[in-house]
């Protein structure tokens, strides 16, 4: 049994390196190609903690908290570096409504479930429901980011971890089976597809020129920009919140953790329209991050906790249900194809890790386009998991 924190850390960290490198290695295999890396780290290291690997000593605790409060917004800052408006506003009007329909209708989804069935979830749920609509809108980055900034209980974060990779997993497969269907679905929106090709061209050109290989000083460099932006942040969140508070009253939404996040996002934003958008190795710097949250966030939940998993896995396809179905709609009347509605659905559920998948599925020049859609929804994901959670605190009572 682990009691020392350094030895807690270091193992979780050690942890995430070797399933990511097994999943290099074996990334042809049937197993990889259905089980993707945050799926293995969450489910291991929720059976460490069934089976007691670790104690929750005092030093084990001190560890968590420093590790988790600082690398989440180091975290989002690097992550958003690669998230250029002025690339992702070259979609075009079309993609771009594509994409902000997903959102809305998951986000409509969440409110819609939550006010039917909400009598069966415990009376915190609100919370982990909004932090799978930021995993849903964005990514599992934002997840965590909003987990943190409401401070949601790792213990509580059971069901939703499962309803994230369950429901998600079900939906890629059922996204997919839809391609062969598309000129049908085109068909019956009457929708001219003739520039998407153009656009994927286009997109495809404008990184060409682009420096690929990642140097010492470029992973130097961004690892010491996030945790440096993370701890300004946190500075600036402790005279932000204070002040927001007297202005609109004592909440959650207003708290250090939550506006920490918010000026992360902010500085990811605004560097990511400088040189340093350029930077090698922002993707793999900040996948890192994200795997090492994932496994402190499992380390401290169980499966003796998930008693109630098949009403929460029902909850999570009635939020997908009535996102098709007002997909289907919006489609239908703004003439959209089902290539944007597929990817701007999966760019919001799946992120960067499966966007690409379902354009891929179309044709390969389309997949930058997946790409761009799904870090649109890592800039939109916290704002809008943290409004659905809002909405769901006021659904609840709370």
């Amino acid at each position: 049994m682990i009691t020392n924190g350094f030895a807690y850390v270091a193992f979780l960290f050690c942890f995430a390196g070797v399933v990511a490198s097994l999943e290099r290695k074996y990334k042809d295999t049937t197993f990889f190609k259905y089980v993707p890396t945050p799926v293995i780290l969450y489910f291991m290291c929720m059976v460490f903690a069934t089976f007691d690997l670790w104690q929750k000593t005092d030093s084990v605790n001190a560890a968590y908290r420093v590790v988790r409060g600082n690398i989440i917004p180091a975290m989002i800052f690097v992550m958003l570096l690669r998230c250029d408006i002025r690339k992702i506003l070259k979609l075009g009007p079309r993609m771009l409504i594509g994409f902000f329909s997903a959102t809305i209708t998951i986000m409509i989804g969440f409110v819609v479930m939550f006010a039917l069935m909400k009598n069966g979830f415990p009376p915190e749920a609100w919370k982990t429901w909004g932090a799978l609509a930021g995993s849903w809108i964005g990514g599992t980055a934002n997840m965590v980011a909003i987990q943190g900034a409401l401070g949601i209980e790792e213990s509580a974060m059971g069901y939703t971890l499962l309803v994230d990779n369950v429901n998600y997993s079900i939906w890629v497969i059922m996204l997919l089976a839809t391609v062969p269907y598309a000129k049908f679905f085109n068909k019956w929106t009457r929708t001219d597809t003739s520039t998407i090709d153009s656009v994927g061209l286009s997109l495809s050109e404008l990184d060409e020129n682009a420096r690929t290989k990642m140097e010492t000083s470029d992973l130097a460099l961004l690892i010491g920009a996030g945790l440096l932006v993370s701890a300004l942040s946190s500075w600036l969140a402790t005279f932000i919140s204070p002040m927001l508070m007297d202005v609109f009253g004592k909440s959650d939404f207003l708290s250090v953790s939550t506006v920490t996040i918010v000026l992360a996002t902010i500085f990811g934003i605004v560097c990511a329209m400088t040189p340093m958008n350029s930077i090698p190795g922002s993707s793999p710097v900040s996948m890192t991050m994200l795997y090492i949250m994932i496994c402190l966030i499992a380390s401290r939940a169980s499966f003796k906790e998930l008693t109630d998993a098949p009403y929460y896995l029902a909850a999570g396809f009635v939020v997908l249900g009535i996102h098709a179905l007002l997909m289907a709609i919006i489609a239908k009347i703004l003439k959209i194809d089902l290539f944007t509605c597929a990817v701007a659905s999966l760019a919001n559920i799946g992120a960067v890790a499966a966007a690409p998948i379902i354009a891929a599925a179309y044709k390969e020049t389309l997949v930058p386009i997946g790409v761009l859609m799904a870090l649109m929804g890592y800039v939109a994901g916290t704002a809008g998991g943290l409004f659905v959670a809002k909405m769901l605190s006021m659904m609840a009572g709370a």
